[in-house]
């Protein structure tokens, strides 16, 4: 029994957002001069993804849900890759006093 495709267009659209998450979050770095490299891997990952989620029945349901989810999952990626992340001490818990 063959499986439906749109099972794996949802699959698809899953790792679509994933992706495009570790995109916004390369794109912040690549601004702050940390590494291109990397944001063009996950620009690659993304647009296969999107385009995998295309080839089949094209613009439908499944495919404006993933794409409008994965648009979100990079501001998303953005937003969380700009914030001041706290570095918490540990040496009292670690070492004691």
């Amino acid at each position: 029994m063959p499986i439906p495709l749109d099972v794996l267009r949802v699959v698809l659209g899953l790792l679509c957002l994933f992706f495009a998450h570790f995109l916004g979050r390369s794109m912040v770095r690549m601004r702050r001069g940390q590494g291109a490299r990397s944001m063009y891997g996950w620009l690659l990952r993304t647009a296969i993804a999107e385009g995998a989620i295309l080839w089949h029945r094209g613009l439908d349901g499944i495919a404006i849900v993933a794409f409008t989810l994965a648009a979100a999952s990079l501001v998303v990626g953005m937003w969380d890759e700009q914030r001041p992340k706290k570095q918490e001490d540990l040496t009292k818990e670690i070492f004691g006093e």
